[in-house]
Formats: C-alpha cells, structure tokens, sequence
C-alpha cells in the first residue's frame, strides 16, 4: 500500500498540497484495516512525503519545499532503527517477500516482531510471506569476528562457535515465529536458509520486489569475556550499521541498485549457497 501510494505522489497523480483520501476510503480501496493504512500514512510522513497525518482529517501530500528542506536532514539511521518499519511496511503487502544477506540474523529476528505485533492485533493480515536468508557457512574460516592475536589457546575455535550458536539460535527463532502465523492467522509461510562460502562484508535486505536497504559490516576492535575469559577481537556490530534505502522507481540510481542487488543475490542463492540446517 504504501508502494502504491508513494507511486502515486511521485508519479504526480497526487500533487503537492493535494488532500488524501480519507483512511477509510483508503482501507476499503486497498481491503486492509484502518492499522494498517494508518502504518503505511506514517512511512510516507517519515519519508516526507504527506503532511498532517493525523487520526482525523485526511492528510496532504508535502510540497516540493518540503522535500528539499528535510533531504538534507534525513541522514541513514542505524539497522536497529530503520529496519523494523522498513519491514512492518513491507508486511502490509498481499504477498510479502523477503530476502536477506547477513551475519546472523539478529536484526531481521528483531525487525520482524513489529509486523507480528501488528498481525496478531489485527492490523494487518497478509495472505502469504516468504522470506529466504543467506548466512555464512558453520563449515568456513570467518573473516570476523577474529581473535586480535591468536596465540594457539583456541580463540578462534571460541569465536567462532559462539557465532555458530548465535546464527543458529536468531535463525531458529525467526523460522518459529514466521512459521506459527500458518497455525494462528492461516498465512501460507515460507522461511528458507541456505549457507554462504564467505563472510559477508555487508547486509543487504530486499522488501516485496521493490526495496533494497543495504549496510556495511564496519570492523572495530573490542572486548568480551567468553567462556569466563577476555578476548580481544575485531568484529562489526551489525546492529549499529547505517543503513542506505534504495527504492525502486526513485531514480535511475535507485531503481538499478535495487535490481542489481535482486540479480546478485538470486545468483549467490542459485549457484555457490548450499543447504543450511540450523544445529549445532
């Protein structure tokens, strides 16, 4: 919905200053609840492009001046902030699809919960997810997170079984959770892993066909005790990573980068990912 609506205005079949239907007249033309209109009016308000939504009267669509005053002040927030909405919108789909490109799954397993939330409240109701991540391998040498200097007292084995037990833990909960809505909401849910030969440099998550947002895995030295013992390592706390929204549609830029990312991530999927079974 809010891909239609953001169409709509950029298109210039909604202009500038121009009044929205009202949420109700939206709910009824898109067959969705008023929580769900009400979540996709406050992406597009996020994103500067309506003005004036409220629970009351219809909201406006933002006038030029409006888009080139808040650009500059829109700078990329953190994963753990941008993504949750990013992927609650994404929910208010029909048919919503997912691919994602990263470490652990960590964030997507937090991201996730927004929509959940939404769809046990009754807010929204898609009829079918499918959702495919790409994770490294439990089988390769990982880039990070790395022991500073191994000095041969099982560092790396350390690290990396740590890692392992996260992946597999943020993994299997985000399969439980997609999966329960087929028993509890009747969705029709696809959740599929398959293993990487290489530690990712960057996240990548793709929305519905038509939204990238992409991240790099930024190394930093740091401590922590493991298995009552201070290691120093360098690894990327993904969670804090800036991430870049590209849409499609947006521009010759935008539009490419997202189809690009689909191309390269069906061809990691289809050609050097193997089967992934999340165990120790």
């Amino acid at each position: 919905m809010a891909r239609e609506l953001r169409g709509r205005i950029r298109s210039g079949r909604l202009r500038p200053g121009q009044r929205m239907p009202t949420q109700a007249e939206l709910a009824e033309e898109f067959g969705v609840e008023r929580g769900t209109v009400r979540q996709a009016l406050r992406v597009l308000q996020s994103e500067h492009l309506l003005a004036n939504v409220t629970k009351g009267s219809p909201a406006t669509v933002a006038g030029p001046a409006e888009h080139a005053l808040a650009a500059p002040e829109a700078p990329p927030q953190s994963t753990t902030v941008a993504l949750a909405p990013r992927i609650a919108a994404a929910f208010a789909a029909p048919h919503v699809e997912i691919d994602a490109l990263c470490l652990t799954a960590v964030s997507l397993t937090l991201a996730i919960g927004e929509p959940l939330r939404h769809i046990h409240a009754g807010r929204m109701n898609p009829a079918k997810v499918d959702v495919r991540v790409l994770l490294p391998s439990r089988d390769i040498d990982l880039a990070f997170p790395a022991p500073v200097a191994p000095d041969g007292t099982g560092a790396d084995s350390r690290l990396h079984q740590r890692w392992l037990t996260q992946r597999n833990a943020q993994g299997q909960v985000l399969r439980h959770n997609l999966l329960a809505l087929r028993s509890s909401h009747g969705i029709d849910v696809n959740v599929t892993f398959r293993a990487l030969p290489f530690t990712p440099p960057v996240k990548l998550y793709l929305l519905n066909g038509s939204e990238a947002l992409f991240a790099y895995y930024t190394l930093a030295r740091r401590g922590e005790e493991i298995d009552h013992e201070y290691l120093e390592m360098y690894d990327a706390q993904g969670w804090q990573s800036p991430l870049f929204p590209f849409e499609q549609g947006a521009g010759l830029r935008d539009t490419t980068f997202v189809e690009q990312s689909h191309v390269w991530f069906n061809a990691l999927w289809n050609t050097i990912s193997s089967d992934l079974t999340l165990t120790s």
